[in-house]
């Protein structure tokens, strides 16, 4: 397959994604690129987030898929508390008024998610046929969201994909400061729990590598999330006890 030139399958609904070896390579113009077309039924996306692969595209393109290599990952086991956002999580373990809620507002977490700026992006890539799929998706009790919420306002969170023990980090979003971080500690400290290893991080970003993510090999993420999809699921409720999991650290 040509670097400069690589084809590009189309597929239709029910169709099987190709071997993930055959996305582009990290020298083309958009590394990682599998397929486009397809479909975002909760059987698609299962079957998808299950060989690593995941969607993403614009408004006014077809679904894309990807299977990125290297691939951005969060050992659970080396989650980076700073000290700044150590005293946060503190401050706020300890406030009556702040509380972490798993899976009591995904659809308005998600679209939090979409509607909130990043920097260095135009739009979304959480359409609403993205938002729709992943709320499908949660109703199938495959996504799951953390909440951050502060007298009784969502400030913060994020959702995530969970397959048994394999785990797919989404998209996070902040009102106020550190919100979506207080909500990614509070999926590591139920991950340290729950013994799930991995978060999926997907793209490598500055962000993600200054709490400890960092690019793993491909096959490597494939081989873990193989084994983990395997593992019995986990109850989705959030427990004190997981800020030990973090703050002990």
């Amino acid at each position: 397959m040509s670097s400069e030139h690589p084809t590009l399958p189309w597929l239709e609904p029910g169709n099987l994604f190709p071997p993930v070896e055959n996305a582009w390579p990290p020298q083309s113009e958009a590394p990682g690129l599998l397929a486009a077309g397809g479909c975002l039924s909760t059987d698609t996306l299962k079957r998808a987030y299950g060989h690593g692969i995941f969607p993403w595209f614009s408004d006014g393109q077809p679904i894309l898929w990807w299977s990125p290599d290297p691939r951005m990952a969060l050992r659970t086991s080396d989650f980076r508390l700073h000290r700044s956002l150590r005293k946060t999580l503190v401050r706020f373990k300890n406030d009556v008024t702040c509380d972490i809620r798993f899976d009591t507002a995904f659809s308005h977490v998600i679209q939090a998610c979409a509607n909130t700026p990043r920097n260095g992006q135009r739009g979304t890539w959480i359409l609403p046929t993205m938002v729709q799929a992943y709320i499908d998706l949660h109703q199938a009790g495959y996504a799951h969201s953390i909440e951050t919420w502060i007298n009784g306002e969502l400030v913060g969170g994020l959702y995530c994909v969970a397959l048994g023990r394999a785990m797919f980090g989404e998209s996070m979003f902040a009102k106020v400061p550190d919100a979506s971080k207080i909500a990614l500690a509070a999926l590591v400290g139920f991950c340290r729990e729950h013994a799930i290893q991995l978060i999926d991080c997907q793209q490598n970003t500055a962000h993600l590598a200054s709490l400890g993510a960092e690019e793993i090999p491909r096959k490597d993420f494939i081989a873990h999330i193989s084994r983990a999809q395997k593992e019995p699921n986990v109850d989705w409720r959030f427990s004190p006890l997981y800020w030990q999991h973090v703050l002990s650290a």
